[in-house]
């Protein structure tokens, strides 16, 4: 049985607002499985996770290292550490799937679906953040063949800084930019990220404000602490009452925290993220939680293309899934990292792949044409979190 030689951390640069970090486990017998723990502006802390974990992990076999991802504390660390066990769980599987020589879903469970659909973030694809350019981003994700559009059209509004911004005409640019793309996309479904930005008194009129855009969800529109969970809940009503759903949970760590959330009724579509959630076995677990509690299963997914794999596998074995999110447009360097478009997009659908383990493997060197870069401060919000 094959032990692992190497664990290290890899950051590509792939566009001003944003850098990708992967998580590659190496064996002595030659064969890489990836991970990724992507977090805008913690890269280094990322680097630094991977190297406390990689004396401990390097130099035992594959299967006893998931016992070391078990281990990883909780804290201190925080969603650094969550999202470099993530990872480490990831690239595991990945190495479990590839001895099998199984594609990951079939690894962790089995193929209950051969195609995933799909919705387009396009936010960070937006040239220009006006009305027309949001819209003009939507109308192009329509005809590279998606079906639904997701937009983060509130920039700069931030609750706690009512007194000193210009709030509100924040907020109504925002409502512009939802109308603008409602106008645009038609009766394909449109989702409304608000990336927390809004206080519960604002997240009502919000609700109001924004209904004649029908948006068939509303997501993140304040503060997820436990303390916030009624406020969710009576949003949930205020959404239903105007025809809209509420979603949430995109920083979901795992089965505790996703059945505490599924329990207080807050959301109708749990949106845990394959980075931070415990990899493959903590986002299959999590669907498991929202099948027993009737919430809908769409995994958050606006990363690099290892990610976007993992999440493909996720989706596949899942007990039942609504959408898969999938950052559009951000960069060429998704497809061309792992070698060409492995889960095509057919018909608003893509592709389970069918290769043995994750069914892509990091181009080294196309990586290290791209080194990491700090994202600035003054970047949107809106951008780097997608």
């Amino acid at each position: 049985m094959s032990s692992i030689a190497a664990l290290e951390a890899l950051v590509v640069n792939v566009s001003p607002k944003t850098n990708w970090s992967f998580v590659a486990v190496t064996t002595d017998a030659g064969q890489t499985g990836w991970g990724e723990c992507s977090l805008n502006r913690w890269e280094p802390l990322l680097g630094a996770g991977v190297q406390m974990l990689a004396p401990e992990a390097v130099g035992s076999a594959v299967d006893a290292a998931f016992e070391l991802v078990r281990n990883v504390p909780r804290s201190p660390g925080g969603l650094v550490m969550h999202a470099v066990k993530s990872a480490l769980e990831q690239a595991l599987t990945d190495l479990r799937a590839q001895r099998a020589q199984v594609p990951v879903h079939e690894a962790i469970g089995k193929a209950r679906r051969n195609t995933i659909p799909a919705y387009a973030n396009i936010n960070r694809g937006v040239a220009t953040r006006s009305p027309e350019g949001f819209a003009e981003a939507a109308r192009a994700a329509l005809d590279a063949g998606y079906r639904n559009i997701k937009i983060a059209p509130f920039d700069g509004v931030i609750a706690q800084d009512a007194a000193t911004t210009p709030i509100d005409a924040r907020i109504r640019a925002g409502l512009d930019r939802v109308y603008a793309v409602r106008d645009a996309i038609g009766d394909h479904a449109l989702l409304v990220d608000c990336h927390w930005r809004f206080d519960a008194m604002r997240a009502t009129t919000l609700l109001r404000d924004i209904a004649g855009a029908r948006p068939y969800w509303v997501e993140c529109p304040i503060s997820e602490q436990p303390a916030q969970f009624p406020a969710i809940t009576q949003l949930r009503h205020e959404a239903h009452s105007r025809g809209m759903k509420l979603a949430g949970g995109e920083m979901v760590t795992g089965a505790e925290q996703a059945t505490a959330m599924c329990a207080a009724a807050l959301y109708d579509v749990l949106m845990p993220d394959v980075k931070y959630a415990g990899g493959y076995r903590g986002m299959l677990a999590i669907a498991e939680i929202c099948e027993e509690h009737g919430v809908a299963f769409s995994p958050h997914n606006p990363s690099g293309p290892v990610a976007h794999l993992a999440s493909i596998h996720v989706c596949a074995a899942a007990p039942s899934v609504l959408w898969l999110e999938h950052q559009w447009a951000e960069s060429p360097l998704f497809d061309a990292l792992v070698g060409g478009q492995v889960a095509p997009l057919i018909d608003g659908s893509f592709v389970v792949p069918r290769t043995p383990g994750l069914g892509g493997q990091l181009d080294r060197a196309l990586a290290a044409e791209h080194p990491y870069a700090a994202v600035p401060r003054s970047a949107s919000l809106d951008e780097r979190l997608g």
